[in-house]
């Protein structure tokens, strides 16, 4: 059983994630062991050249991961993560989706596999999170 009751408390839950939240990021589904966001993307997701910045694509993949890492463990943060960019989006939307791979007693793998709206591969992502013992929540 998750930590959030349903998609509307984690929703409510990662209003707090501003930068994700600020940038259009948000919860699509929710399950127990894997989530999906997604994000429309829009002029100011651009870089310079006119392709969307690197870390539009790790922040979406970041977002995913924390929502289904606290939905296994409320509190948990980040210990260590890696992407892979494997092509430049094509489509007007990403969209994350993140399956736990494994949920240890202090930590948990996640795996996260962002593509675009035309279905093209964009990134795998892959974090190592840490569960906060009881002592240490805030």
């Amino acid at each position: 059983m998750g930590t959030f009751t349903s998609i509307e408390e984690a929703r409510d839950f990662f209003k707090g994630d501003r930068f994700a939240t600020d940038n259009g990021m948000q919860i699509d589904a929710l399950s127990e062991d894997s989530c999906i966001c997604s994000m429309e993307l829009e002029p100011k997701h651009r870089n310079a050249l006119g392709g969307v910045m690197g870390g539009v694509t790790f922040t979406l993949a970041d977002f995913a991961f924390a929502v289904i890492q606290n939905h296994v463990h409320k509190y948990s943060v980040a210990q260590q993560v890696n992407i892979n960019y494997l092509s430049a989006p094509k489509g007007n939307r990403l969209i994350a989706t993140a399956k736990v791979r494994k949920n240890g007693r202090t930590s948990t793998i996640v795996n996260v596999d962002v593509v675009d709206d035309t279905g093209r591969d964009i990134a795998q992502f892959t974090g190592t999170g840490y569960k906060l013992p009881a002592e240490k929540q805030q």
